[in-house]
């Protein structure tokens, strides 16, 4: 194997696959260094398993607020059947299928840590106490994610708490079960563990999923609530502590006893022992980049999803991959990237276009600015909020269905920033949110495309109708 490639990507999840292979659809030679599993996160501790867990009670659910198939549904989860689908997405937790992948795509792999070493070096340890430097002819692209943030709170790493990758592959659920945060994580593991079985309390500083409109933390809050969990906000935590019984949370409210402790507070770099030194920056923090995903002041250096601290999301970061590797290849080949068709060599999307997606219940999908968002960037904007109550599919979709939808509108513009919806199965609605923010879709346009009747898109029609009433 040689030593000498145009790219070497360090870190072999999802982005830093299609950074290398974009690269190599480009015409360059690459290689990645992977110290765990090629797949990376999403596809052993985060998305894939996470998703897998809560599909099957969101199914259950589903049957059991439809009549007819309510009626139909007699017994409970199979929570060991749930865990052996968990298992069967994670490929149990071994990485041969990806490798075959990337030896299909022509992308070679290093097993082990890298470090850069000098400009266009990568320095990997190998396990009989020789290092292998690999060069790279271009650029190196980091694509190392990022971990699970632990607050400085007394006593609670000595208590062993768990994070999400604990939380996503359990082999045996808890009785009872902590959560310390309120964003995403917390929200999507207080879903999974009661419906598995735990009794889950949630303490979250503030409010629930604070990065969205603030309807859609309330009434996901109800939601979990009534799924049995114990949600408290405005709750401060002191200490942690673990005896032989389980842990005991110290909070300014009182204690909180559980089998196990889930801490989902945020994420943290993992650009700490990886050479950012010799690019001038500074070890464990944020890898910063201009729009084409390249560190302002290096001609060869790279940094694409989770550790630039964009957007923490595997579809942004694949997305930037796609960006990164396109025009790591344009570069290599000395063609220009301003002009490149599409735009594809920049990640702007990552500024105003980013959709979301949490899998509770209710389910939230978002996309673009939220209103307080909007009106902080300066924007004239209105927003029109309206009940899925008044759409006949979501009626159709389930009994008694719950959920609201807002659109914010660039007044002065007349297009959309943004689209905020909540309730059962509004993930699948979300990307004719995000063709209107993106390609910034005039709404006298919008009004133009008509949705199916009976569905769910029938909810476009009635924000389109609830903006035109006040601007009226």
């Amino acid at each position: 194997m040689t030593d000498e490639y145009d790219l070497i990507v360090l870190g072999g999840g999802p982005v830093g696959e299609n950074v290398a292979d974009r690269a190599v659809q480009g015409g360059l030679t690459a290689v990645i260094v992977e110290s765990e599993l090629v797949g990376g996160e999403c596809s052993y501790w985060a998305c894939m398993p996470s998703k897998a867990l809560l599909r099957s009670p969101q199914v259950l659910r589903a049957a059991r607020h439809v009549g007819g198939a309510a009626e139909a549904v007699t017994g409970d989860l199979d929570v060991t059947a749930v865990l052996a689908r968990r298992d069967e997405f994670t490929s149990h937790w071994t990485d041969d299928g990806q490798v075959a992948w990337l030896d299909s795509a022509g992308i070679d792999l290093v097993r082990g840590h890298g470090r850069l070493s000098a400009a266009k070096q990568v320095a990997i340890p190998q396990p009989d106490g020789t290092v292998r430097t690999l060069t790279a002819r271009h650029a190196v692209a980091i694509s190392t994610g990022s971990d699970a943030a632990i607050p400085p709170i007394p006593g609670l790493a000595e208590a062993h708490p768990w994070t999400s990758r604990e939380a996503t592959s359990v082999q045996e659920i808890p009785a009872s079960l902590v959560i310390i945060g309120g964003g995403v994580v917390a929200v999507e593991m207080a879903t999974v563990y009661a419906a598995l079985g735990s009794a889950v309390t949630v303490l979250a500083r503030s409010g629930l999923l604070g990065g969205v409109e603030p309807f859609a933390g309330d009434l996901v809050t109800e939601g979990l609530r009534a799924l049995g969990v114990d949600v408290r906000t405005g709750v401060a935590t002191k200490s942690v502590s673990r005896d032989a019984d389980g842990v005991t949370v110290t909070t300014d409210g009182g204690d909180v006893h559980a089998t196990e402790i889930l801490v989902a507070t945020g994420r943290t770099p993992r650009s700490g022992d990886i050479g950012l030194e010799v690019a001038g920056l500074e070890p464990g923090s944020w890898v910063r980049t201009d729009d084409t995903l390249r560190v302002p002041g290096s001609d060869w250096l790279y940094a694409v999803g989770d550790v630039n601290g964009r957007v923490l999301l595997t579809h942004q970061g694949k997305y930037q991959a796609r960006a990164a590797g396109d025009v790591i290849a344009a570069r290599a080949h000395g063609e220009p990237v301003d002009d490149a068709p599409w735009g594809r060599h920049v990640a702007t999307a990552d500024h105003a276009a980013v959709p979301q997606v949490v899998f509770s219940d209710p389910e939230v999908a978002a996309v673009g600015l939220s209103e307080r968002a909007a009106v902080e960037a300066g924007h004239r904007v209105r927003a029109v909020d309206v009940e899925f109550s008044s759409v006949a599919g979501a009626s159709l979709h389930a009994d008694g269905y719950r959920g609201r939808a807002r659109m914010v509108v660039d007044d002065d513009r007349g297009v959309v920033l943004g689209v905020t919806m909540v309730g059962p199965d509004v993930a699948e609605l979300i990307q004719a949110g995000a063709v209107a923010v993106a390609g910034e879709v005039p709404v006298s346009r919008l009004w133009h495309v008509v949705p199916s009747y009976p569905t769910m898109s029938e909810v476009w029609l009635r924000l389109l109708e609830a903006y035109g009433r006040a601007s009226a």
